[in-house]
């Protein structure tokens, strides 16, 4: 018998640590790939909602009222008060312009963006929710949310309550030094001139403007430079239609009139609920003031006729205003 075939022995060279290391002691190893996915950030098991209306409301709320008791907010000389009027006394004034009276303001563009201006309106309404109105207008439709700074008659500022919050709306009394003071600081100033005149008309001179005063506002407005914007307000006639006045009553009661509409006092409370007609408040175009010399506001021919052109361009736009008007309560 032969001699068995012996296989001949394969010859495995050596190798090093290291090489095992990166052989994988002799198993094959894969390469990883990078992964160029960007990165998932992990999903939280319990994330959180957004914040709702009611929720931002609410944290809104009580942010105003931290501030408030940190005593975290100014008030200027005149003690108006931007954080409490914009907060708390704003929001249920502006669903009564955009629910109730459904306000159109037309000429908004008139409003400057910044710097002193003299808004002059007609005044009318039993109560001057028109003033009020006008102050929204504003606020709503300046790039800045402006404030129109009010001037009030005493008679505001006397009331227990009401005083208190005029002035932390940022009404001053109607004089001209506070007038002033307020143009030359560059604030937008508000001016009724027909008074209570205006306001507490009886219904069947609605729309006819009353006398416009000696024209102190026109003085205001010359001194300072800044330009007069004529104001016009069609609905506010129709709120409290005023038929008639007590005026014994009114003489004891310190007011200028007691008014009597066909639903104050008959309804008691249910008559003070102003009816929902349909407003219009457009601001005209500015009448510069600039072009004459501050020595002018002494010129009694310059302002008289300053003031007539005011008043006329207020009482025309009125009557385009109602010509244009589909009804009192419609639109």
């Amino acid at each position: 018998m032969g001699e068995p075939h012996m296989q001949e022995a394969q010859v495995i060279p050596l190798r090093s640590p290291a090489q095992r290391r990166r052989m994988g002691n002799g198993r094959a190893v894969a390469r990883p790939v990078p992964d160029t996915r960007p990165p998932v950030e992990p999903t939280p098991l319990h994330p959180r909602p957004e914040p709702t209306g009611i929720r931002q409301s609410l944290a809104d709320a009580l942010g105003f009222v931290r501030k408030r008791l940190a005593g975290d907010y100014s008030v200027d000389e005149f003690g108006f008060d931007p954080q409490l009027t914009d907060n708390v006394l704003m929001p249920p004034l502006k669903v009564l312009y955009d629910k109730w009276f459904r306000v159109e303001a037309r000429g908004t563009e008139n409003l400057p963006a910044d710097g002193g201006a003299l808004v002059v309106s007609n005044h009318s309404g039993t109560l001057p929710v028109d003033s009020v109105m006008t102050a929204i207008a504003v606020h709503e439709n300046t790039a800045t949310s402006r404030h129109l700074r009010m001037l009030g008659a005493d008679l505001v500022f006397q009331i227990p309550v009401l005083g208190a919050l005029a002035r932390k709306t940022g009404q001053t009394l109607a004089c001209m030094a506070d007038a002033e003071r307020l143009l030359r600081s560059g604030e937008i100033v508000g001016v009724w001139p027909e008074g209570f005149k205006g306001v507490g008309k009886p219904f069947k001179d609605r729309y006819k403007l009353q006398r416009f005063g000696r024209g102190g506002f026109v003085a205001a407005a010359l001194r300072t430079g800044v330009p007069i914007i004529p104001v016009s307000v069609v609905g506010a006639e129709e709120i409290y239609p005023k038929i008639g006045e007590v005026k014994p009553l009114a003489r004891l009661l310190g007011l200028p009139y007691f008014p009597i509409t066909p639903t104050w006092p008959l309804l008691g409370p249910l008559g003070a609920v102003p009816l929902p007609s349909k407003w219009y408040i457009e601001f005209g175009s500015p009448i510069r003031t600039d072009e004459h010399d501050p020595a002018d506001a002494d010129d009694p021919a310059v302002v008289f006729n300053l003031t007539d052109q005011v008043r006329e361009t207020i009482q025309q736009t009125i009557y385009r205003l109602l010509d244009q008007r589909p009804g009192v309560f419609r639109g």
